[in-house]
């Protein structure tokens, strides 16, 4: 128990300096923090002790439902083309949020219900329950509807998607270790710390990102468009800064191209105009089709629609072979650059709104991390005074300990990057006033086994051997605690967990293996006759 040799001292010796130095960078702030130590790893405030923005988003399940009933449709109409025979249908409604459509050719109902069965996915979902009822009425007449399961899953994978969405959309902030937790059914919990303008992050988040390209309905009649009536197979969408002054464009119901082959979009500034807009990347698959459309359909105007918006219609003067295209408009800098991080982070599968925000100031994170400061120096004064008065040397070694603890475990944060919250800073001072509990029972072993006769050696030897298994089997019980905390807890909870988690195993390494050679280094080199403990 009390064998180190050279190599093991320069080990522990060696690892406790190295996590004492990472910790170092995360006193330092930022802006005095100098050019080489710009890059190092340190502790992350949290938003009650940074500040920040607080968002609770819900999503729009209804829009959910008529996006899926429109995708079919376009599937319906597809689907049905595809294929020979090919089966004629009449125009496909839906109203009343389910989808019908009549068959031409009453024979081919049969025929008509197998190839809705492989686009419908009865029976294939996650869960094994039916997605869509199909029926007929009245001999030749289709009726969809989404089932209550089929929907429910379908929220269940927007909402996942919505989530990792939400994610990408905030990384590219360049903020650090926001927290982005799904909460419920159909809501999700956004913190972001450091940042002050909710509305930016509001602004961002807002935006679905549904990017489409459809080529404009020139044999529309203007009146009727004015009126929010397209002809069969368009449809009528608003159109804010139509230069001609109408307030809808009639566009064709396919969509040419659409944001899911889009691979990269930045912010940049036209040419000519030097104006801010959107220059943006489609994969092979997308600009193999933009190239083919755009061929097919020289001369002709297409528009660009973003979140069922049209932003800007153009002409098709030549083919654009490139696999890349510009999405101008009325744009700042900011604004272009949002649309940019909304559109290659992708699209939201489903529109969310706020329900619930707040903002927290700095300064009411700076009276935390006061408060924080003081309880731990208050907490680490009287820990080092009885220690002192009780246990003489052996409480110094316990004391050097505590202090070097401190320092391992904000080390041991910065090393993860982890963020330090305020229930944080609670299971910090919790790690101090425990720190020493191990050292307590050594200590008393200790002199339990002096008082016995055995030698100074033999009492310290015993003391640290039969005392270890006491602590190691508390500390056990401790972690199982913290654990189930970080597992199964969120925000504070598992901001208390972590820390207190990390405490656990160095206070362990610190009060029991490194005052364990100190002793070892004094009893050689001192060879005290007895012990003032």
């Amino acid at each position: 128990m009390l064998d180190f040799p050279r190599w093991k001292i320069a080990w522990i010796c060696g690892l406790l300096a190295v996590l004492c130095a990472i910790a170092i960078p995360s006193f330092i702030p930022e802006r005095y923090t100098p050019a080489w130590l710009a890059g190092a790893s340190r502790i992350n405030l949290g938003l009650d002790l940074a500040g920040g923005s607080y968002l609770m988003l819900e999503a729009e399940t209804a829009d959910l439902a008529n996006s899926r009933i429109e995708t079919m449709r376009d599937q319906v109409q597809a689907e049905m083309r595809r294929g020979t025979p090919r089966i004629a249908i009449g125009d496909i409604s839906t109203r009343g949020g389910r989808l019908t459509f009549l068959l031409q050719d009453p024979s081919q109902v049969d025929a008509a219900r197998e190839r809705l069965l492989t686009i419908t996915g009865t029976g294939a979902g996650m869960t094994g329950q039916r997605q869509w009822d199909i029926s007929v009425v009245d001999t030749s007449r289709f009726v969809l509807k989404p089932t209550e399961a089929g929907l429910k899953e379908a929220i269940d994978s927007a909402m996942a998607d919505a989530t990792d969405v939400v994610r990408r959309r905030i990384d590219e902030l360049g903020t650090r270790e926001p927290t982005i937790v799904r909460q419920g059914d159909n809501r999700i919990l956004v913190q972001v710390p450091g940042l002050q303008n909710p509305q930016q992050l509001k602004d961002l988040l807002g935006k679905t990102a549904k990017l489409e390209f459809k080529l404009v309905d020139e044999s529309a009649d203007p009146a009727e468009v004015a009126k929010g009536r397209a002809p069969i197979g368009s449809q009528v969408l608003p159109y804010p800064g139509n230069p001609r002054g109408a307030p809808f464009e009639a566009l064709k119901r396919q969509v040419i191209i659409s944001g899911d082959e889009l691979i990269d979009a930045r912010q940049e500034f036209d040419q000519q105009t030097n104006a801010p807009n959107i220059a943006i990347t489609f994969d092979g698959n997308g600009g193999r089709k933009f190239a083919r459309v755009t061929q097919d359909n020289v001369g002709k105007p297409f528009a660009i629609i973003l979140d069922n918006k049209v932003i800007s219609v153009a002409n098709i003067n030549e083919p654009i072979l490139g696999g890349r295209a510009s999405i101008s408009g009325n744009y700042t800098v900011q604004t272009a650059n949002e649309l940019a991080i909304a559109l290659r982070s992708g699209k939201l599968p489903v529109a969310l709104k706020v329900v619930e925000e707040s903002t927290v100031g700095p300064e009411l994170g700076a009276d935390s991390i006061r408060a924080g400061i003081l309880a731990c120096a208050v907490a680490v004064a009287l820990v080092v005074a009885f220690m002192l008065i009780t246990y003489g040397r052996f409480g110094f070694y316990a004391n050097l300990a505590v202090v070097i603890n401190v320092f391992v475990i904000l080390g041991v944060l910065a090393l993860l990057e982890g963020t330090l919250t305020l229930p944080g800073i609670a299971g910090f001072v919790l790690t101090i006033g425990t720190a020493v509990d191990a050292n307590v029972l050594i200590n008393e072993r200790i002199r339990e086994e002096h008082r016995r006769g055995r030698s100074i050696v033999q009492s310290v030897e015993l003391g640290y051997k039969e005392a270890s298994r006491t602590i190691f089997e508390a500390n056990v019980i401790h972690t199982i605690s913290g654990v189930i905390m970080l597992l199964l807890g969120s925000g504070p909870v598992k901001g208390f967990a972590v820390v207190l988690l990390i405490g656990i195993c160095t206070s362990v390494f610190t009060a029991v293996t490194f005052t364990r050679m100190l002793v070892a280094i004094w009893l050689r080199r001192a060879r005290p006759q007895t012990i003032n403990i």
